[in-house]
C-alpha cells in the first residue's frame, strides 16, 4: 500500500491501531502483521496468514474489512495491490 507520505501517521493512529485486534480475532486469520518498506517510508505491507481462502474471503466480505478499506484507501497515492499466495517450501 503506496500511502501519501502526510497519511501514513494517520493509518497508523486512526485506522490499524484501532483495527489489528480485531482483524488479528477474526475467525480463521491465524496472523496478521504490518511490514514497513525499509527506503520508502509510505509503502507498507501486511502480512496475514488465513486457515483458509473461505475463511479470507470471510473476512473480505465483513462489515470489518469493508470499514477498514474504506479508510484505508483514502489514505492511499496510488492503486493498492493484493496477492493470495501458497507454502510451496514450508520452514518447519
Amino acid at each position: 500500500m503506496t500511502f501519501r507520505p502526510d497519511a501514513v501517521q494517520t493509518f497508523l493512529d486512526d485506522v490499524f491501531e484501532p483495527s489489528k485486534s480485531r482483524i488479528r480475532a477474526f475467525p480463521g486469520c491465524r496472523h496478521m502483521e504490518l511490514l514497513r518498506h525499509t527506503e520508502h517510508p509510505h509503502v507498507l505491507c501486511t502480512f496475514s496468514i488465513w486457515d483458509s481462502e473461505e475463511a479470507l474471503n470471510e473476512y473480505r466480505h465483513s462489515e470489518l474489512f469493508k470499514d477498514t478499506w474504506a479508510k484505508t484507501k483514502a489514505l492511499f497515492a496510488q492503486r493498492a495491490e493484493a496477492w493470495s499466495m501458497e507454502t510451496i517450501d514450508p520452514h518447519v
